[in-house]
């Protein structure tokens, strides 16, 4: 056999085509086979979009990679994915299309992963074109990834926004105009969380500097429901080719918590195709309860948290989740730090910053204007803040205190496991104002504030322009 046999030309294409049935599988697996002296893998593809009948949902094919380690879950094999956000990618050893990884083009069989996330009653028909090109062996640059400390102000407020997507998977945005948007919103921590892939990770040490923390992750995108990866140890890939009846999600949550990260259903009960939660809460570490601009989907999920923390209160132990709130920004005029969570951490790392999410001490808020604190106190001096329990007798007085700044005609409410206590007049225009209420462990197990803008109805709840974790009154 000659070398020519076994290397490809200059350029060697392959055009190969196929046709997806309607109930087909979640993923299908083209095979490539990748010859020795391979420089570069490119790969464009297309399909049809029929018409079809209003509510019968269309094709949309989603795209990715796997090299010669194979198609295993698990992705030892994963080079890359970009869902359906682009019709062409490449990789080399020293570069790759974002949302893939740069590598060795080593021989073997490859495979084109194709997921069909809808399929149109008339099939889908595909056309793939695969380009190999020759050439000489090039070295692939060690990554570099952002630091785990930011320069800090030691025991402090933190604000961050932990769920954003990069032109790294379906985003528009750069890392570092992604960090310039975050600084702009007051932001002191962001997570990078792009669908299905981790090849964002080694793009944002520049971007971040010693002022903005980078929390290293992945929104782990299944047909059952996203979940975020916050935090996780640079470089981790978590695998999301699995529903909810494969019994796989408990291993992929293991995964995320050994790699240092929290586990986040995010948007759990959002009505697009695929978006909402089905695996359930026991392997939660929190909840994203607000995703962008406050819609009907956020008030449906705050209201199934809040049933959550009613049955946990009086337990000891770690049995209620947290809240966060991510902005979910993908382009313009998504808005970076809408909402934002809020965290009272030890100081600017990532394992501080990890550790006060995951115990709750954190609120939520439409943005950097605005800002709260609420406490619990007794009448010999004890006190507790947002995520923290006033450990007291049932019968024990107690008060409950909410300062805030930055929310103009908003109302406070006070919620408790009864349900709202407590509804203020309006605050003042200035939006700044102290609300006070009296009660005991016996009548309130916990206690959070939200603040709502008002609206024409008056006493009607409006959108959410801030909401608190809650604090816990009474023995475990």
């Amino acid at each position: 056999m000659t070398d020519a046999a076994v290397s490809p030309t200059v350029e060697d294409v392959t055009t190969m085509r196929g046709i997806l049935p309607p109930g087909c599988g979640d993923y299908v697996y083209v095979p490539v086979e990748v010859p020795p002296g391979t420089a570069e893998l490119k790969v464009s593809y297309r399909y049809d979009r029929p018409s079809v009948p209003p509510g019968v949902p269309g094709n949309a094919l989603d795209i990715g990679l796997f090299d010669e380690h194979g198609t295993e879950l698990g992705g030892r094999g994963f080079r890359g994915w970009s869902g359906g956000a682009r019709t062409e990618f490449f990789v080399r050893a020293d570069e790759a299309t974002p949302g893939y990884l740069p590598g060795p083009l080593n021989p073997g069989t490859w495979h084109i992963a194709l997921g069909p996330y809808t399929v149109a009653p008339q099939g889908l028909p595909y056309e793939l074109t695969v380009t190999l090109t020759a050439g000489e062996p090039v070295r692939t640059p060690r990554p570099v990834y952002p630091p785990a400390r930011g320069r800090g102000r030691g025991r402090a407020w933190y604000r961050g926004d932990c769920h954003l997507h990069s032109w790294h998977s379906d985003g528009r945005r750069t890392p570092a105009g992604i960090a310039d948007l975050a600084r702009a919103a007051g932001l002191d921590f962001l997570g990078s969380s792009d669908h299905n892939t981790n090849a964002a990770h080694a793009h944002w040490a520049d971007a971040a500097g010693d002022d903005l923390l980078v929390l290293l992750g992945e929104e782990v995108t299944t047909r059952n429901g996203h979940v975020l990866a916050v935090g996780t140890e640079p470089g981790t890939f978590i695998d999301w080719r699995y529903r909810a009846r494969d019994h796989h999600w408990s291993r992929f949550a293991r995964e995320i918590r050994r790699a240092g990260g929290l586990v986040v259903p995010a948007h759990p009960y959002a009505d697009c195709i695929g978006c909402a939660w089905r695996f359930g809460f026991g392997e939660a570490d929190a909840i994203e309860v607000w995703n962008g601009p406050w819609t009907p989907d956020d008030e449906v999920a705050l209201t199934a948290w809040d049933g959550r923390l009613a049955a946990a209160a009086g337990r000891g132990g770690r049995a209620w989740l947290p809240a966060m709130g991510n902005s979910d920004a993908h382009r313009a005029p998504d808005v970076i730090g809408h909402p934002q969570t809020v965290v009272l951490a030890d100081d600017l790392t990532r394992e501080a910053i990890l550790a006060g999410l995951r115990a709750g001490r954190s609120y939520v808020t439409e943005s950097k204007n605005l800002s709260l604190a609420l406490t619990a106190t007794a009448r010999s001096g004890e006190q507790a803040g947002i995520g923290e329990r006033l450990a007291l007798a049932a019968d024990t007085p107690v008060i409950l205190r909410l300062e805030v700044i930055g929310a103009p005609r908003c109302q406070v409410r006070l919620v408790t496991d009864q349900g709202t206590l407590f509804t203020s007049d309006p605050l003042p225009v200035s939006g700044k104002g102290t609300v006070e209420w009296h009660t005991t462990p016996a009548h309130a197990a916990h206690v959070r504030a939200e603040l709502r803008h008002t609206t024409a109805l008056g006493t009607a709840a409006g959108a959410m322009a801030a909401f608190t974790n809650p604090l816990f009154l009474g023995s475990t």
